[in-house]
């Protein structure tokens, strides 16, 4: 009879650290979900471990009136983990598909709240399950909170390196729930002699597992559908890369790349803006031999470069070696990029940018900046006045730089926010903008150590859009989007220079794009 309180008290321990796991699992993915589908990481993040812990400390005060039938109390604890967890990130993807603006939002803090108060109640019970078999309260206590402790960090860890990129976020929560559900049917058997009509326990939580076993392999397919209807062309690839959602979308003669949801380029127009983006500050630099491109992982902003032929060099930082792969391999963004990544000319190193800029002792005739928008942390710090200075420091006395900056129009004090965090280095600057129709008005900031004569730019080389006539027109700025930013009293905002210590432009960016 000892031995088997023994085994039972060892498996306690083992189930704390395992729902532990699982916890810590569906705790990161609710943040990851959120900061996927609704931006602004930091937030999302802070708002989905909040809510989790206080659901933990809501569950863990409801679990007081827990004190008879532990075992089973237990299981369906864990029987609803398993039921809810496990179609969360599913249900996720078809709220944001169908339901109202909003909704999405509603239901994931909602969820990460549920499932937070239940994990809140699975400590204790397994607390009071190990005292009633004879283990002291201390030991009992110290050992199941050992084993909570050391499971979360395994199952962060599990997440970010197998669970994510393997299996991606629907498939991550099925595949979570039935782990879940596995320990609530191991504690059925281990303590099946005080339990009650454990027939129907069991046949309930096989009913549940035939469920989430569906969904590990039917969910990614329905939920891609789901995903579908947030983009407005037929899918024809999707990759979730170790940093990002990679889609790309095709109607008729349209091909279109968007990362994380957010476009990138539509093939029927893209040239406009790359032609923008490379061909003034080419000719803004005297000499352009040395050219350095950070992000542009598409190769398409690469293949303009190259029309220069006194370009010798050519190095594209990009962090994700998925895009790239990409970018050399599908067949529709070769025809964009005419191979320019397999060029000779060009070196592609996937870092980080910020982490380039800071340990390279090469300087650089041009520097273009071609990153996706700062919607969130890691992006807001390559659109900080640390950045540009590290930029500046790697640019000829002679050189030049251009930075895809977003729109003027839409996201009006992020723009010039982006232009005045560049003009803080020291460097002169200055503004252009054009319509892209695909993606509205957009707009890009020129720096340079030299004053900048736009009306003495030359464009020799071929080009679909610009001309040398259209440069001067591309500087000037409507009433509606120029650098006068009022508040909706009238009064004019003084904007300030965007800093790793004071990063401002997350939310600037997310106020200015809520509308469109």
């Amino acid at each position: 009879m000892k031995q088997d309180s023994v085994k039972q008290s060892m498996f306690i321990y083992w189930a704390s650290g395992i729902v532990s796991i699982c916890g810590i699992i569906f705790e990161v993915l609710f943040g990851a979900l959120g900061s996927y589908i609704l931006g602004d990481g930091v937030k999302q993040y802070t708002l989905t471990i909040s809510l989790f812990l206080t659901g933990m400390g809501v569950g863990a005060s409801l679990s007081e009136k827990v004190m008879k039938n532990l075992v089973i109390a237990f299981v369906y604890i864990e029987f609803l983990v398993a039921l809810i967890g496990g179609f969360s990130s599913f249900t996720m993807f078809g709220i944001t598909a169908f339901s109202p603006a909003g909704t999405d939002a509603l239901f994931l803090y909602m969820i990460t709240f549920v499932i937070g108060a239940l994990t809140g109640v699975e400590l204790p019970i397994l607390i009071r399950k190990a005292n009633e078999i004879g283990v002291s309260l201390h030991r009992s206590t110290a050992r199941v909170l050992f084993s909570d402790y050391a499971g979360g960090l395994i199952g962060g860890l599990l997440f970010v390196f197998f669970l994510r990129p393997q299996l991606g976020m629907v498939k991550t929560a099925f595949f979570v729930g039935l782990i879940n559900l596995t320990v609530a049917l191991l504690i059925l058997w281990f303590f099946r002699q005080e339990i009650k009509r454990k027939g129907i326990h069991f046949l309930i939580g096989i009913v549940i597992g035939i469920l989430l076993i569906i969904g590990l392999l039917f969910g990614e397919e329905m939920a891609f559908s789901f995903e579908q209807k947030l983009y407005q062309d037929p899918i024809i690839y999707m990759e979730e890369s170790k940093y990002q959602k990679i889609v790309v979308t095709q109607n008729q003669g349209d091909t279109r790349l968007y990362l994380n949801g957010g476009l990138q380029f539509s093939s029927i127009d893209e040239y406009r803006y790359h032609e923008v983006l490379v061909h003034p500050v080419m000719a803004q630099a005297r000499n352009p031999k040395n050219v350095l491109i950070l992000g542009g992982g598409d190769g398409i902003a690469a293949k303009e470069v190259l029309k220069h032929e006194e370009v010798e060099n050519v190095t594209l930082v990009d962090l994700d070696p998925a895009v790239v792969s990409l970018a050399n391999s599908n067949y529709k963004i070769l025809q964009l990029n005419e191979g320019s990544l397999q060029n000779e000319k060009i070196r592609v190193l996937n870092q980080d940018a910020f982490n380039f800029l800071e340990n390279t002792d090469d300087w650089y005739d041009v520097i273009i900046v071609d990153l996706p928008d700062p919607n969130n942390e890691s992006l807001n710090k390559l659109y900080t006045k640390e950045f540009y200075s590290l930029a500046r420091n790697h640019l000829k006395p002679d050189g030049a730089m251009m930075v895809q900056a977003t729109s003027p129009v839409f996201a009006t004090s992020v723009y010039w926010t982006i232009s005045k965090t560049i003009a803080s280095t020291g460097l002169e600057i200055e503004n252009f903008h054009v319509d892209v129709p695909s993606f509205g008005n957009w707009g890009f900031v020129m720096a340079s150590r030299q004053p900048i004569q736009v009306s003495e730019m030359e464009v020799d080389v071929p080009t679909r859009f610009l001309t040398e006539e259209m440069l001067l027109g591309l500087t000037e700025f409507g009433k509606d989007e120029d650098s006068t930013i009022r508040n909706d009293d009238g009064e004019v905002i003084e904007l300030s220079p965007n800093t790793l210590i004071d990063p401002r432009l997350i939310q600037l960016y997310e106020s200015s794009w809520k509308y469109y």
